[in-house]
């Protein structure tokens, strides 16, 4: 199943017709699984925003930076599921996509927090939870946000766009009246992509969740309010119709999203690019739990040095590299209540947790210039035994490609903290390592680990944080 052909998976030169819109919108998936939302959230929010920003007659420039502030919103959301796990004592997905169905009054917040916090833990528990929310929940809320709006942000400069689409992505959660996060901006003093983002963010959950006529209610009962009255005017009166609801719907609708960036700013994909845009969703992933902090970057760098040890070439080494940096995008659907528990899984967790493998092969799969990594990054946990997941595939289904990746997530994972236990030395990792060769490792890419450890090439997780 996974035995492929090396040189038919990876051709030397990137298809320049390849456009970033292509590229993000489908890694816009991933950030869809992170927030507990259905499917295409973000490309749908990207067709609602941008509708909104022609009835208000925004130019050429502008619609291209909106577009892809709407596409990108929720870069930074990773950074808060695992304080949301701790602070909930719940799930941060089922957190996420029910906190946006209230609409912000206090009464409607507590009732929130009283229903959904530790709602399955003992009576001792919960009581402490709640108390803690009650005490600090303010103060929290308010730092989560302002982390994860400033990561986001962060992430959108590594992605080589412009202070207009990084400021949009930041100021998402601030309100038109002043109340929202983390600045309590307030009406014109938020930037304009922001207000349409927010916007759009909150006609999508709502018509996805009860219809369209229930999304336009909200946006007439927040205009003034958490909205720009005026933007609330340019959906109600020019956007909102019948046909647009249809079209937002529609199964077709990525292939109009990728149509609808606006022609005169088209981005094309080069080498450099493709390296800088697998490092950003790097960092997105790492950022969900704080025990895989670095962990995708790090892998990238060992699966770089293995193949430069074993006589790969600099273009199918930087390549491969980028399928080990995006090997884990799939956990971005996975619950932290399950990644970060600090003991044995049970029988369903272990389940979801392997479900990873599979998100991650949908995510890649759906990017033309990816697509022929999706299988060599998700097959990670396959084994040579045949005991591995998500297809429990042979030693012959299993590629070298694969095997690499494998060697190094299976390195770091020993020598970083765990929530189970704390990292590894470099000496005992190998020796368990060693003791899996031909079961789990592959012996020539140990011998090729080894060879780098010993000569001093890497740094593991251990040695960062000295």
């Amino acid at each position: 199943m996974y035995q492929t052909n090396f040189s038919k998976i990876f051709q030397p030169n990137v298809d320049t017709h390849i456009s970033m819109a292509e590229i993000l919108g489908a890694f816009s998936y991933a950030l869809d699984l992170t927030q507990g939302q259905p499917k295409g959230h973000c490309i749908r929010v990207c067709w609602i925003g941008s509708h909104i920003g022609q009835a208000i007659g925004l130019n050429e420039t502008q619609l291209w930076e909106l577009y892809y502030t709407l596409l990108l919103k929720d870069l930074g959301c990773s950074s808060n599921a695992a304080r949301i796990c701790e602070l909930y004592l719940a799930d941060d997905h089922a957190i996420k996509h029910d906190y946006k169905l209230i609409d912000g009054r206090k009464a409607n917040v507590l009732k929130f927090v009283l229903g959904r916090t530790a709602s399955g833990a003992p009576l001792k528990q919960r009581i402490g939870a709640l108390a803690n929310i009650v005490k600090n929940g303010a103060d929290i809320e308010r730092s989560m946000i302002a982390t994860r709006c400033s990561r986001g942000a962060d992430i959108a400069r590594r992605l080589r766009f412009s202070d207009s689409v990084a400021d949009g992505i930041a100021g998402l959660d601030e309100h038109w009246d002043g109340s929202g996060l983390p600045a309590k901006l307030k009406g014109n003093e938020i930037p304009l992509y922001s207000r349409i983002a927010l916007l759009a963010q909150v006609i999508d959950v709502f018509q996805m969740a009860n219809g369209a006529e229930a999304a336009c209610e909200e946006v007439e009962s927040r205009a003034g309010g958490w909205f720009d009255p005026a933007l609330c005017d340019a959906f109600l009166n020019n956007v909102n119709s019948d046909d647009f609801w249809i079209e937002l719907n529609a199964d077709d609708l990525d292939a109009k999203i990728f149509m609808l960036e606006p022609a005169q700013n088209i981005i094309t994909v080069d080498e450099d690019y493709l390296d800088d845009i697998a490092d950003a969703f790097g960092r997105v992933i790492d950022a969900k739990s704080p025990y895989t902090s670095g962990h995708s970057g790090r892998v990238g760098t060992y699966v770089e040095q293995i193949c430069m040890h074993l006589g790969y070439d600099r273009a199918n080494t930087r390549k491969l590299r980028r399928a080990a940096v995006l090997h884990d995008i799939g956990k971005l659907g996975v619950s932290n209540l399950i990644l970060d528990k600090p003991a044995k899984l049970d029988n369903e967790e272990w389940k979801v947790m392997q479900s990873h493998a599979k998100h991650t092969a949908d995510i890649l799969s759906h990017i033309t210039i990816f697509k022929d990594m999706a299988m060599i990054a998700s097959a990670h946990h396959e084994r040579l035994d045949g005991k591995g997941y998500p297809h429990g595939v042979n030693a012959e289904d299993i590629c070298m490609d694969t095997r690499i990746i494998t060697t190094c997530d299976f390195f770091d994972a020993l020598t970083a903290d765990r929530p189970y236990r704390a990292a590894m030395s470099v000496t005992k990792a190998l020796d368990i390592m060693r003791a899996e060769i031909g079961s789990a490792v592959d012996a020539e890419c140990f011998a090729a680990l080894e060879a780098i450890v010993s000569d001093n090439k890497i740094e593991t997780a251990q040695s960062e944080a000295v």
